[in-house]
């Protein structure tokens, strides 16, 4: 009995061995269909601009240039959402670039966070942000001699953004705080 019970546990640990899944190679991030879709929207790299692409019957018909975009260029992170603000529908586009600087004894990894609000209606751009974080590393020298010291320094620039559920915008940073709304008539959001 124990003989068949042995048998039977290796038995089924080997069919395990062989039942194991193949890693399968990640696709790279940047193609298109990396970027986002929603509703007759897509996001894409053409033509050297970083762009919103309307379709209508399958068909682009219209684009909005985000920015102009190089080989180098690779968001991460891109995203698309709608969103009701005064009662207009909103779309929000947010992606992240990533950035190395090396120079001799100094390193830069620049991180940002952009935030892109559209109005689909009337293909108007109505509100932008960004927000830096500059990660910086270097080597200095003490005092004549041979002896060196790494340091680290973090610097931050522009707002971190939060859509709040009314459609309201939330912008903040180390010392302020603001709350903006959305003006229809205007078409562009205004410090509440």
């Amino acid at each position: 009995m124990k003989k068949i019970f042995l048998f039977l546990c290796v038995g089924l640990l080997s069919l395990n061995g062989f039942a194991q899944k193949k890693a399968t190679p990640k696709k790279s991030t940047t193609t298109a269909s990396a970027f986002p879709k929603l509703d007759n929207l897509q996001v894409e790299v053409k033509n050297g601009n970083f762009q919103v692409t309307i379709n209508e019957k399958g068909k682009a018909s219209d684009a909005m240039i985000v920015k102009s975009a190089d080989a180098t260029f690779a968001p991460t992170n891109c995203k698309l959402s709608s969103f009701t603000a005064s009662g207009v529908k909103l779309y929000l586009l947010t992606w992240t670039e990533m950035n190395t600087i090396k120079t001799g004894s100094k390193t830069e990894e620049r991180t940002t966070i952009y935030s892109v609000i559209y109005e689909i209606a009337s293909k108007k751009q109505v509100y932008s942000n960004y927000q830096l974080t500059n990660h910086i590393t270097e080597i200095k020298s003490l005092g004549g001699t041979a002896a060196t010291e790494t340091q680290e320094r973090l610097k931050r620039e522009g707002f971190e953004f939060a859509l709040n559920p009314d459609g309201s915008v939330t912008l903040k940073n180390k010392t302020q705080q603001a709350v903006y709304v959305y003006d229809k008539d205007k078409m562009e959001f205004k410090k509440k």
